[in-house]
């Protein structure tokens, strides 16, 4: 049973990643913040809230780690429509569930 140690760990973090909602793209370990903003909308019932946030680096430093932080930890989700890691800007859709708001803090670094 060498094996028990390592599959309960890949279980644990399969769990973990179907239950959070968080993105977390590429590292902010060691890393410099370059942008960080609050995106909120109020619910309203029977809609989804959709936001897309746009950053863009005029300086053109790459970006290393992307972290979109539901706070609310409803089942809202975030995903990066364009750019991203490797790239000087990122969009990021956010979308909340039917009758929910938006709550997160994003955060860009480099």
């Amino acid at each position: 049973m060498k094996f028990a140690p390592v599959l309960i760990f890949i279980f644990l973090s399969l769990v973990c990643v179907i239950q959070c909602k968080d993105l977390i793209v590429g590292t902010s370990f060691n890393k410099r913040l370059l942008w960080q903003e609050k995106a909120e909308y109020n619910a309203i019932p029977l809609k989804k809230r959709v936001k897309e946030v746009f950053f863009s680096d005029p300086g053109q430093q790459l970006i290393m780690g992307i972290i979109a932080r539901d706070l609310d930890h409803s089942d809202a989700e975030a995903s990066i429509t364009a750019g991203g890691i490797g790239f000087s800007y990122a969009n990021i859709k956010l979308k909340s569930p039917r009758g929910s708001g938006l709550n997160y803090q994003l955060e860009i670094y480099t």
